[in-house]
């Protein structure tokens, strides 16, 4: 009954647009002759999904020759322009960050950019009106994570059908967008309906704890849509603990296609993983050594991405890097 939904074609660079009016190369290398230094602001370590994003950032900078500054904020908005300023203040010759929610970047901004440093959004966006603050916006197309997630229920809900939603981080871009993609599809059919939504903040704790919430609150559920795998796999704990089955008593739908979550799927305790591919490194370092030498960038980049069925995920298993 399950069916791959079709997957947005490659990597999109469109035109050569600069994503800001202001031009230049960016602020002083910190380590001589030449030396690319990149500052970056993690969100911070709440997921499988993380943890990979990370990893490859990291190897990615030592394979370019990039020194790498690094911080993790620990999911905390004020640690990240913390670590912001502190680059600034060292004179990095590019800052790149995940911003932890959408909104309250446009003062440390505008510092970055009277110090000449550009910036580089990666995994998710701003809420700003004023586009010349970073350089280019690296990442996924989280409104159509969320279509593609309920595309699948679309087609393959049978009757009424009670949704309850493991919400990412309030006020975070993916949380917002997956939420916005996955209600436009399922409005189409007046059966399915999100009984309860509420924040998991990504993890696997908070996906759990929300999850046991819900089961007592909620008389009839019939589909978990987790906005990442973290929650679900959280979720399918608290499903377990009920003693219902996860995957028929209660379907699940995930977004990101870590290895865990691709597992659960083989298993069959997962129904539907919309994939959100961490591995950004390799583009990043390309992206930087461009704004730093002064050279045109697309001002959004977004990332080739699939989405998995049962036997999509057995198959893919073997060769996953994440």
């Amino acid at each position: 009954m399950l069916k791959k939904i079709t997957t947005v074609a490659g990597v999109v660079l469109l035109s050569a647009l600069t994503a800001c009016g202001s031009g230049g190369g960016g602020g002083t290398a910190s380590s001589g002759s030449g030396t690319i230094t990149m500052g970056f602001a993690q969100v911070g370590a709440e997921s499988g999904w993380r943890t990979a994003n990370t990893k490859s950032i990291q190897d990615e900078a030592k394979a370019a020759g990039i020194e790498l500054k690094f911080s993790d904020a620990q999911q905390k908005q004020e640690n990240q322009i913390k670590a912001i300023r502190s680059y600034i203040q060292q004179k990095v010759s590019v800052i790149a960050f995940s911003p932890v929610v959408e909104t309250g970047w446009d003062t440390v901004l505008l510092e970055a950019k009277r110090a000449n440093i550009p910036v580089i959004l990666t995994d998710r966006s701003i809420d700003s009106d004023d586009t010349s603050l970073y350089k280019t916006f690296l990442g996924s197309d989280f409104v159509e994570e969320g279509r593609r997630a309920g595309d699948w229920l679309v087609a393959n809900a049978s009757g009424p059908t009670n949704v309850v939603e493991l919400q990412g981080t309030t006020g975070a871009a993916p949380a917002i967008d997956r939420k916005k993609g996955f209600e436009e599809k399922i409005a189409s059919k007046p059966d399915i309906k999100v009984v309860a939504s509420q924040t998991g903040d990504f993890t696997r704790s908070g996906g759990k704890q929300v999850m046991e919430a819900f089961l007592k609150s909620q008389p009839k559920i019939d589909v978990v849509y987790a906005h990442n795998d973290d929650m679900g796999l959280g979720a399918i704990e608290a499903i377990k603990a009920a003693g219902k089955v996860p995957g028929k008593d209660i379907k699940i739908i995930t977004v990101d296609a870590v290895k865990d979550g691709m597992q659960a799927l083989a298993n069959g305790e997962i129904n539907f993983i919309v994939e959100c591919n961490p591995l950004l490194g390799k583009q990043l370092m390309e992206l930087a050594k461009k704004v730093v030498a002064g050279e045109e960038v697309p001002n959004r980049v977004v990332t080739e991405e699939g989405t998995f069925t049962q036997e999509q995920a057995k198959a893919a298993l073997p060769q996953r890097q994440y």
